[in-house]
């Protein structure tokens, strides 16, 4: 076989590769028009499959990316969320704080005039007001004195002792200061509170121990103190109050107590002796019935005996005695009606 013809063959061999290899898209557009042919060879689709799988790895790469932040951004909208509510809760939680202090300063100084008013604290000079007041009329083109008051809306707010500082940054340190604050302060209002209950319960106690009203209604035959004796004519101590009424006249109890003696003596006859408490006695004597026994509970206003003239009497009255602490004291000092 000739040269030239060796050469033919061998080209056409590799042209028949070449189709063989190429690929060819064909676009029919209708009945009558002629299709479309866009041919392209072997290579170049392997790089455009290459170049369509680099694509789908980048868009998938980018919409693994995407699905990331969206993740990201949900949970930082959900953070973001927690956070206001966060601010809110520690808002209002402040805001209660602020309200619980308030209410226990104002305690404090209740429990203060309390403590006061039941003698447990002596009231001191600086717990006075100093008190200003009259008519007056302003100085034209007059000039404030140094250390003057400041006018009505900007007076500063009074600080009570122990109070906490306050601060318009609502932080956790400070909750926590707040919290701390109350607790010891809760506990302080609440020793004062049971030491003001005890003292409320003594001054009741004493009061109602306290012999304030008239045993019987009459009229002073005799009165406490140095007197002439009506059965000696000579100077005496009269250690009560004669209090003469009508014979059977009801005899009351003056103050709660216990009857610790009710019999007869020579001298003051049917005669009740009670207890109140706090070292106080009182006697009744020259009864003409006893009402009540010993150990018997008595109250202000219990009727407890009957006026009468037995013993060593001239007439119809109560013999009636105060004592404190074993000494006689003169009732009128303790009779308020």
């Amino acid at each position: 076989m000739s040269q030239p013809h060796r050469d033919r063959r061998a080209f056409e061999m590799a042209e028949k590769e070449k189709s063989a290899d190429a690929y060819t898209i064909v676009i029919f557009r209708g009945a009558k028009s002629a299709p479309l042919r866009y041919s392209f060879s072997g290579p170049a689709v392997k790089r455009l499959k290459i170049l369509a799988l680099v694509l789908l790895i980048v868009q998938g790469v980018f919409m693994a990316h995407y699905v990331i932040q969206s993740s990201q951004v949900l949970e930082l909208t959900v953070l973001r969320e927690d956070v206001v509510s966060m601010r809110e809760q520690t808002s209002s939680f402040s805001n209660s704080l602020e309200e619980l202090k308030r209410r226990l300063l104002a305690m404090q100084e209740v429990n203060q005039r309390l403590k006061i008013m039941l003698g447990i604290e002596e009231q001191k000079q600086g717990d006075m007001v100093s008190g200003k007041g009259g008519s007056e009329q302003p100085v034209v083109g007059g000039e404030p004195l140094q250390g003057a008051l400041p006018v009505i809306g900007q007076a500063p707010a009074p600080v009570l002792a122990g109070a906490p500082p306050s601060g318009d940054l609502l932080t956790v340190n400070k909750v926590q200061e707040d919290i701390s604050w109350l607790e010891r302060q809760s506990k302080v209002e609440e020793q004062v509170l049971d030491a003001l209950i005890e003292a409320a319960k003594d001054k009741a106690g004493r009061w109602a121990a306290m012999p304030s009203i008239w045993p019987v209604h009459g009229w002073v035959t005799s009165g406490f103190g140095p007197r002439v004796s009506p059965f000696t004519g000579l100077l005496a101590m009269h250690d009560g109050l004669d209090i003469g009424a009508a014979p059977n006249t009801s005899v009351q109890a003056p103050a709660s107590g216990y009857v610790v003696s009710a019999g007869f003596e020579a001298k003051m006859g049917n005669v009740i002796q009670v207890d109140h408490g706090y070292g106080i006695e009182t006697e009744y004597g020259h009864l003409a019935k006893i009402l009540v026994k010993k150990g018997q509970k008595v109250k202000r206003g219990d009727v407890i005996a009957l006026v009468g003239s037995t013993g060593r009497s001239t007439g119809p009255h109560l013999h009636y005695m105060v004592k404190i602490k074993g000494q006689s004291v003169n009732p009128r000092d303790y009779i308020l009606d």
